[in-house]
Formats: C-alpha cells, structure tokens, sequence
C-alpha cells in the first residue's frame, strides 16, 4: 500500500543560499542508505526529499535505514491516490486505520497547492472527515486540538497524497556538510558517543586508536573495530579506523619521566601523533570523548596542558554532560553492550597510583626533554595499520 516515503529536514530549511548544498548532500546520503533495496528512487522537489519504493515489502527496512540518515528530521509513509475526491476519502480512511488500529483521537488537515482542483482545503477536509465518520465506531473521535495523529492530505498537480504516521529521524546535519575529523576511539564508553555526535553535525570523522601490544590483546583491538562497524551504521558509509602502535611510546615515558606526569605526557603524545596524521589525512579537527573532571586527565588544568602540546582544534562534544547522560546516549545508539566488555585498552595499563590531576606547564615540557619527542612519533606512525570498516 505504502511505496512513496515523505523525508522531511529540519535546519537544512534555513541555511539561506546555501541551502542547496546541504539538500543535495542528504539526498545522495539517502541514495546510500537505500541503495541496498533495489529499485528505490530518491528525489526532492516541494522543499521536499522523496523515496518511492520498488515493492510495499521494502517499507519497514526502508524505514529503518532512513531513521539513522543524519539531516533527516522525520519520515511518513505516504499513500498516492487519484484526484478526485472519492480516492480521497477512501485514501484518508485507510491512512486513519492504519495510524490509529486500536482507536483514538484525530483530525484532518489539508493543502491545495493546486488551484484548479474544485474544493479548498478546508472543504477537502470536511468532506474527507464526513465520509471517515460514516465508516468509523466509536473508538474514534475527532480533537481539534490535541489529536493523537492528524492526517494529512495534500492535492497537487501530480496527484494526491494522504500520510499520517511521522517516524522520528537521526536529524541533525548531513554527514560530508561539516568537513572531516579525526575522532581519538579508546573502546571505552565515551570516544565512540562523541563519534555519532560528530557525525550528527555533519563531520566525516577517521577513527583513531592507540593500541599497546602485548599490553592490550586482541580482544581489545577487536571491540575497537566493532565499535567502529556500529558507527559507520550510523554514517551509511564504511569508516577508516588508523590503529596506532603506542607501546614504545608507553615504555619511554614510563622508564624516563616521573610516574605521576605519566598520563598528561601520554596524552601529549597522542595529541602530537593525531596532529601529525589530521596533516596527512586532510583533517580539520581532532575529536575526544573527554567530559570536565571524569578523570585526572580531564580536569582544567590537564586539559590546558594537554592541549598546548597541538595547534589543531580539540573538539569535546561530551564536555558538560555527566556519566550518566553519556551512558543513556550509548545505550540508544549501540555502542554501550560493546564498551563494556572487560579487556583494556592503553590507557589503563601503567596507570599510576597517584596521576596529577593539576599538572604544570612548565613542569611537563621539562620532563619531555627526556623524550625524543619527534623520533617516537615518527615511528608509531610508520607502525600505524589502516583497516575500512562497514556495518
């Protein structure tokens, strides 16, 4: 019954003369999305994107993908009908059935765009109101006000359309419209959450991932890589993961600097190589999943040292959200059952007792000097390992 899906975009409407841009960027995201269920058209006219459908038994899956498009506000499933008042009525008594299976309270709307057709909208509307009433028990009622659906019938020189169900989408902007990033993935809970809220601004992000053998096994790189394939459903597009080799590193800092000053050096050094390779990859900003006070790394002052080791943007999208925010936001997305699975990453091994939680500037670069900063850097680097992965 339903073959044509009605995708509507929130911001996208007021990026004035730039506008097109962002629409053409979602449509062809929305390709990609749907290109898995053949013969699927996508097109926007209207101020409006569409999809029509090849078979009715494509809808649910259909739906499915397009709820994790970012730029998409909302989807509602449309039925096409001629333009004639009978095919209206029946059409909008389907649509009501459908929408409300179990009863409840509606009303009807409608738009004439098309002049020529014989009736205005409000007089669309009572006659279609009319004719459902007639068909309808006393489940139903009409509410003017707070009805739990409207149903909505559009006459245009095309034909007619009837829709009254709304699925929420991803919203947001699309990805590709915000640039690329590179996103700092540890495998804990909030690198990945910060990722999809990345991509919902329309950043193309590459994961980035610090791996310490024989430190860290197998079973930790593997969580990072399943992380990934759970956001690149979310992006519609596979996501380059760049697993850099950080044991050397760790050793050195460990053998030549104060334990205390261990995780503000070895942030440094992160944030140096991921500069490096942003350089190398053409990427605009680094992204972590560092929230103020979470840990001795992510106090103020940790963050300002840290932070002086880079030029490039450090972007924090999780900065003012607490613990449990960002757990109920991984759970929704899909990357909280895979976060929490007990195997280590770097950041956890060598961990001193006592880190400094308000580390000095001065005192920081003075212990460096011990380090062959530009040396160890160069040599993760040239150890890194690319993987692509899809959903």
């Amino acid at each position: 019954m339903y073959k044509l899906l009605l995708i509507r975009y929130g911001e996208l409407g007021l990026k004035g003369k730039n506008k097109i841009q962002f629409i053409n960027r979602l449509t062809r995201n929305i390709e990609n999305a749907l290109r898995p269920l053949a013969g699927t058209e996508v097109f926007h006219t209207w101020g409006r994107i569409w999809a029509r459908l090849a078979e009715e038994s494509q809808l649910e899956p259909a739906l499915r993908r397009l709820s994790r498009v970012f730029g998409v506000y909302s989807v509602s499933p449309v039925l096409e009908c001629e333009r004639d008042m009978q095919s209206v009525k029946e059409a909008a008594l389907r649509v009501l059935l459908d929408a409300l299976t179990q009863g409840g309270s509606f009303k009807i709307e409608s738009r004439r765009s098309d002049k020529t057709f014989p009736l205005l909208s409000p007089q669309i509307s009572q006659e279609a109101a009319s004719y459902v009433f007639e068909h309808l028990d006393g489940r139903y009622a009409a509410d003017m006000h707070r009805p739990q659906r409207v149903i909505e019938i559009e006459i245009r020189r095309e034909g007619a359309y009837v829709f009254g169900s709304v699925i929420a989408g991803a919203k947001g902007l699309p990805v590709g419209a915000g640039g690329k990033a590179l996103l700092m993935l540890s495998g804990g809970i909030d690198s990945p959450v910060a990722g999809y809220l990345a991509m919902k601004r329309g950043v193309i992000v590459e994961a980035l991932h610090f791996y310490s053998f024989p430190f860290t096994g197998e079973q930790s790189r593997q969580k990072v890589i399943d992380l990934c394939r759970v956001l690149a459903g979310w992006r519609g597009a596979p996501i380059r993961l760049h697993i850099i080799h950080f044991t050397e590193i760790q050793k050195a800092i460990r053998l030549n600097c104060p334990e205390e000053y261990g995780i503000t050096l070895m942030r440094r050094m992160m944030f140096r190589i991921a500069q490096a390779l942003a350089g190398k990859r053409e990427a605009l900003a680094v992204y972590t999943g560092e929230c103020v006070g979470q840990v001795a790394s992510q106090t103020l002052e940790s963050i300002s040292v840290i932070n002086k080791a880079v030029s490039l943007p450090v972007l924090r999208p999780l900065i003012g959200m607490d613990k449990e925010e960002i757990m109920e936001l991984a759970r929704r997305i899909g990357t909280y059952d895979i976060s929490i699975r007990p195997f280590e990453d770097c950041c956890t091994i060598f961990l001193p007792e006592f880190p400094k939680i308000r580390p000095s500037l001065k005192q920081t670069e003075r212990f460096e000097q011990a380090l062959d900063v530009d040396l160890l850097v160069g040599q993760a680097l040239a150890q890194s390992e690319v993987l692509e992965i899809g959903e």
